[in-house]
């Protein structure tokens, strides 16, 4: 690593780490020192939130500053046997920064698609548009001796180590650059009941995932390079199954869900271990989740006692407040120094941030704006599971269906904006989204949803 005038950029994305699973951010069963330390040296952003509420599509928005509905996928996420949503003309982060100088590197969970060949010598054409709540297949069909293509080394990245999905879906190995490390050849036995079938390599260890990407990271981090470095790390904790290494086990209070945090702010001490006193100063550090917390799976940890999302209505998976708005840290030059923001910010914002903190010129087109760009007139858009809108400002909250779209009984039904199924929320006056007001004002959610479509030259939901 070297000391450079542009800042080096670190992301360090969490996998399914809800808004209140962070000391910082409130959490008392759980303790997370190394993040509270950034937060205590940079700003924490408290009404934050994805592009999603579930995996695939968060993770798009992140890296590509771009709203999911503009992917091939329109709802749910994907497998790790899928084909790339990323389509070669779209921008990453990396790309971006690469294109700039930068050395890149990611590592861990990439959940956005490879293009597999499979034993009989074909490759997806491209991924077939559409809901993909039961994933394409298991992985069974694809040969794995031969590269894979389309992935992290086609969009920005020149170093890659980690895994193609979750924790809970096949291939269980490790991939490294645009190869698996070994052959998966063994029925995976699943831990949980929603751990899915697949192949694994001999010797595949779920609860040492985290801990080799930590490793594979640090070591990248650690060469010596005269360029600037963007790094993103994406964990796979402390989403199911959660399996925490020994050293971390039973060291919560709220079971191995809250193990499983500890296992992530391990993961952002070691990091940041790494890194000098002097380059540290010169990193852009974030800290944030794709998503919020689930709570459908009592096993893994008490969801009373510790409430894994705050106070926010829903969870994981549904366009209510919990399932899109997630703990933001970050810290670098630039940021105030332990300042907490209630401004609203999504993060779309990442991209256009990062270019701007990198000194980029010429910003490609993204939906989101660098953090203290936007104004109380701007909208943030997310999109729940089943693929419906919901829209944000600064107090107003409007979902384009009934139910929560998501884990949270009823689902209901997504809908146009001129709908009757259609929910509208004051958050200042109802932060708990108990109340659907859309009666007292029906032009609300029109108006909104006008502006969005008016701001961003895209209609993610059908007309009325």
């Amino acid at each position: 690593m070297n000391r450079t005038s542009r800042p080096h950029v670190l992301v360090i994305l969490a996998d399914d780490l809800g808004w209140g699973d962070l000391g910082c951010f409130g959490a008392t069963r759980v303790r997370t020192p190394n993040i509270d330390a950034l937060a205590a040296r940079g700003t924490s952003y408290w009404d934050a939130h994805a592009a999603s509420s579930v995996c695939t599509p968060s993770r798009y928005g992140l890296l590509t500053g771009r709203h999911p509905w503009r992917s091939p996928l329109k709802a749910g996420v994907l497998g790790g046997a899928d084909p790339c949503i990323i389509a070669d003309d779209v921008p990453t982060i990396a790309s971006v920064l690469q294109a700039e100088g930068y050395r890149t590197g990611a590592f861990g969970k990439w959940h956005l698609g490879l293009d597999w060949q499979r034993t009989d010598g074909s490759r997806p054409a491209a991924f077939d548009p559409g809901f993909a709540p039961d994933m394409q297949g298991d992985g069974r069909d694809i040969d794995y001796t031969v590269a894979f293509h389309n992935g992290p080394l086609e969009h920005g990245f020149e170093r890659y180590f980690g895994i193609a999905g979750s924790l809970d879906m096949p291939p269980y190995c490790f991939l490294d650059q645009n190869r698996t490390v070994g052959i998966p050849t063994l029925e995976k036995q699943p831990l949980i009941t929603s751990q899915r079938p697949g192949l694994m390599v001999p010797g595949w260890e779920d609860d040492q995932v985290d801990v080799a990407v930590t490793r594979a990271a640090q070591e990248w981090l650690k060469e010596p390079d005269e360029r600037p470095f963007f790094a993103y790390v994406a964990a796979a904790s402390p989403h199911r199954p959660c399996v925490p290494p020994g050293f971390v086990r039973g060291t919560s209070d709220a079971g191995a869900r809250g193990d499983s945090i500890h296992l992530f702010d391990w993961m952002v001490g070691e990091l940041l271990g790494v890194l000098p006193d002097d380059v540290l100063a010169q990193t852009l550090v974030i800290v944030t989740s794709d998503n919020g917390a689930p709570m459908i799976f009592p096993e893994d940890g008490d969801v009373v006692i510790h409430r894994p999302n705050g106070a926010w209505r829903g969870q994981k998976a549904d366009a209510y407040e919990a399932g899109h708005r997630v703990p933001l840290v970050i810290t670098g030059p630039g940021f105030d120094v332990g300042a907490e923001s209630r401004a609203l910010v999504s993060l779309l914002d990442l991209l256009p941030t990062i270019s701007r903190c990198a000194g980029v010129a010429a910003t490609p087109p993204a939906d989101g704006v660098a953090l203290g760009d936007r104004t109380e007139q701007d909208l943030v858009g997310a999109q729940a599971y089943d693929g419906r809108l919901l829209l944000r400002s600064a107090s107003a909250k409007v979902i384009y269906g009934s139910g929560s779209g998501g884990f949270s009984e009823p689902v209901g039904q997504p809908c146009g904006p001129g709908s009757e199924l259609v929910q509208v929320f004051d958050l200042a006056a109802d932060p708990a989204e108990a109340r659907d007001i859309r009666r007292n004002d029906e032009s609300v959610a029109p108006t909104m949803y006008e502006e969005f479509v008016a701001a961003t030259g895209y209609a993610p939901v059908p007309d009325p």
